[in-house]
């Protein structure tokens, strides 16, 4: 792997763990610390994955704008002001408004860090953004444990924490991306060319194949949330479910030489590779439905651990392959934004069910949604065969 790209996977893994110190614990801080109720809570976290949703598309067009340097130094400095002033001030107001804002700004930052790691780096393709996707989960598996050793030692340290690995981010990020050479087939400048770029068709595809992509993360969210309370319901305990989360962290990481024999059978095969994974999914859903014990929580997570490792990948790899020059970042943007609404609205769609048709109902019809996926995955190329555009993903 380039140089230039291990210090994008350094940034992510930064970036992950500075976001790791509020997420997990942005609901208990509301709750037991500023006293307001579970809806309350609920509220403002689709406030902040509105605002995410709203800097993906932002944070894709300043890619293409004024390209990935300037659009995630933009990113890492609102994060900062927002967190510097969180550290002064984390009462209800402030809470809100810059939790908010924090959506904001993340969701400029990630859309330019994949559109980067693509135009650095197009000859990588899965690989490219595999990479990037490891160094979430790594982060993911660390920053969680680090704030809530932070947080038993004083809650308010983790504003402190988290400001700090965004001024270490902004320190990498400043000397580090500021040279990084833009492969020239892929470089942003064509957006300032006075022809106007007219690719509907790649566009289309885009949306047919993101279609299927918010459905599959409607589903994933589950896992937070319905799933989450289902299992304590039935007598798992929290630290066996938490325990659940680090199996998945792990096994992403260990994971990586299991799937390589078949992903480099079948590496040129995107379609192929979501349709494997969109099945794991499937299967592992059917399993946690009827999961009455730990361990058959702990083997549902398995399944949908390889699942995921096959499929998350592959998403941004097809964007990147679809957008036209000087697009990487709007598609790139569009792709996370649909992650982003699928994470939104998924917890509220799990929690209607539930309450009309029980858990394993609710699982059950969820899961019969992912039929979707599997035909947005076969048909989003046709818009490329329609318009004679002769599509590159198998």
């Amino acid at each position: 792997m380039p140089k230039k790209v291990w210090l994008l996977v350094i940034g992510m893994f930064v970036n992950v763990i500075g976001n790791s110190f509020l997420w997990p614990l942005n609901t208990i801080y509301m709750h037991e610390y500023l006293g307001k109720s579970l809806a309350v809570a609920g509220l403002v976290l689709m406030a902040n994955s509105a605002a995410g949703v709203v800097g993906n598309l932002l944070g894709g067009y300043l890619f293409d704008r004024i390209g990935g340097f300037r659009s995630i130094i933009s990113g890492i400095v609102i994060s900062i002001l927002a967190l510097a002033y969180l550290v002064y001030d984390h009462n209800w107001y402030p809470y809100i408004i810059f939790l908010t804002v924090l959506g904001f700004s993340g969701g400029i930052i990630f859309p330019s860090m994949y559109a980067m790691v693509g135009t650095v780096w197009p000859e990588g393709g899965r690989k490219a953004f595999n990479s990037i996707y490891l160094a979430q989960n790594v982060g993911v598996a660390i920053g969680p444990a680090m704030a809530g050793f932070i947080a038993s030692v004083h809650i308010d340290y983790i504003f402190s924490a988290n400001l700090a690995f965004y001024i270490l981010f902004l320190v990498i990020a400043y000397f580090g991306y500021k040279k990084l050479e833009i492969a020239p087939e892929r470089h942003t400048d064509i957006i300032r060319e006075t022809t106007p770029i007219k690719y509907k068709a790649p566009f289309y595809a885009l949306l047919i194949l993101v279609t299927g992509y918010l459905i599959t993360w409607l589903v994933y969210s589950q896992w937070s949330t319905t799933i989450s309370t289902h299992a304590l319901s039935i007598g798992v305990t929290l630290r066996e479910y938490s325990l659940i989360w680090t199996i998945n962290g792990l096994l992403i990481v260990l994971g990586q030489p299991i799937i390589k024999p078949l992903i480099k059978r079948i590496e040129k095969q995107l379609k192929t590779q979501m349709l494997i994974g969109t099945s794991i999914f499937i299967i592992s859903f059917i399993v946690v439905s009827f999961a009455g014990s730990f361990k058959m929580f702990v083997v549902s997570m398995v399944i949908l651990t390889f699942g995921e490792m096959i499929v998350w990948p592959v998403i941004p790899t097809i964007a990147s392959q679809l957008a036209p020059k000087g697009k990487d970042g709007f598609y790139q943007g569009v792709v996370n934004s649909a992650a982003t609404i699928g994470r939104m609205i998924g917890p509220l769609a799990g929690g209607v069910l539930v309450e009309i048709h029980g858990m394993k109902m609710m699982l059950l019809l969820l899961t019969s949604l992912m039929v979707i996926t599997i035909l947005t995955t076969i048909l989003y190329d046709r818009p490329l065969k329609s318009s004679n555009q002769k599509p590159e993903i198998q």
